[in-house]
């Protein structure tokens, strides 16, 4: 069985974090791309020849019967409403992050995919960022013994926003760095250390021209007693440590980030010589005192997403995430913007 693949969206998302998986992934074959922009078009059709390019959603539901998995790939604000109209056509679907806006639309995606029996699940890919799956090993592992503070940053210097829609959204569509970011940073706290019981939060638009927050931190205290410190930043000029993680038998840091999405941007492909792969210079270190180890990064691996796709719907295996899993992480925001000083 080929599943038949049509992605909504061909900006970042669409043609850097989703078509090139789906298309070395043999269980898949992209038959259809929707996107407005003619440039992207064109774009679209000279990586994707044997896929139909189309202008609009309508097109696509027209001939719904021939798509198995729509993939959601588009502006954060239209999430729900594709979502739900890829379901109500019998389709299978994968969303971008973040799922949806809201909590409680979330959950009615959720009912709306079961009471149809279709895979609907949430595009969480930093779930196999090399360095995380490494951390995750050491937490599991428990060399870092009990842990007491999660540290976990995206920060990068961007003073001049770009225009387009990430600038322009506001918070009532998923707009800002806390939909853009948050999702992951959050995920990942959620994965390692469980549910939370408090939020703190400083939310803050510091940039002129942008419609929501580019600058934001957030302090969460699982009930399993660890505390995690994200942020997540467009105007660090000197970024912290991508995790830092402090235990009671040692500490694991680690800089910069995955090099799956800048190697996607450049040309490479999954699959390529190194894909995925850490150079040992970039390893973080598991320190206690004067002892100091480097820790070899794990492969990452967004692949694997679109592999666990494709068991889930030929051999009925769990989807990959949890579409609940990103409720939770939505009602964390929600607390965060409640909170928020």
């Amino acid at each position: 069985m080929v599943i038949r693949t049509a992605i909504i969206g061909f900006g970042t998302a669409g043609r850097i974090f989703h078509a090139p998986f789906l298309a070395a992934d043999p269980a898949f074959r992209i038959d259809a791309i929707v996107t407005k922009n003619p440039d992207r078009a064109a774009q679209a059709w000279q990586e994707h020849p044997q896929a139909r390019i189309v202008a609009d959603v309508d097109a696509l539901w027209a001939d719904a019967g021939e798509i198995d998995l729509v993939v959601v790939a588009s502006p954060n604000g239209t999430h729900g409403a594709l979502a739900e109209a890829a379901l109500q056509a019998g389709c299978h679907v994968v969303v971008d992050k973040p799922f949806v806006a809201d909590a409680a639309e979330g959950e009615a995606l959720i009912a709306l995919a079961a009471s149809k029996n279709l895979l609907l699940t949430v595009f969480q890919n930093r779930r196999w960022d090399g360095d995380f799956l490494t951390l995750r090993d050491l937490v599991r592992s428990g060399r870092l013994g009990e842990i007491r503070r999660f540290e976990s940053r995206f920060e990068w210097w961007k003073p001049l926003p770009k225009p387009g829609w990430k600038s322009d959204a506001p918070v009532a569509e998923a707009g800002g760095i806390l939909f853009d970011l948050g999702p992951h940073l959050v995920d990942q706290a959620l994965q390692l250390f469980g549910p939370v019981r408090e939020v703190y939060a400083e939310v803050d638009r510091v940039r002129e021209g942008v419609a929501a927050d580019d600058d934001v931190f957030l302090a969460l205290d699982h009930e399993s007693g660890v505390r995690s410190h994200l942020w997540m930043s467009a105007v660090a000029a000197a970024p912290g440590p991508r995790f830092r993680v402090l235990g009671s038998e040692g500490a694991y840091t680690s800089w910069g980030l995955d090099g799956q999405e800048p190697a996607l941007i450049s040309g490479a492909r999954p699959g390529d010589a190194g894909f995925g792969e850490t150079p040992e210079e970039r390893w973080g270190t598991l320190d206690s005192g004067d002892a100091s180890e480097r820790i070899p990064t794990a492969r990452g691996d967004y692949g694997r997403f679109y592999a666990d796709v494709a068991e889930a719907l030929t051999a009925h295996a769990a989807p990959p995430v949890d579409p609940a899993d990103a409720v939770a992480g939505l009602r964390v925001i929600a607390a965060a913007r409640a909170a928020a000083h």
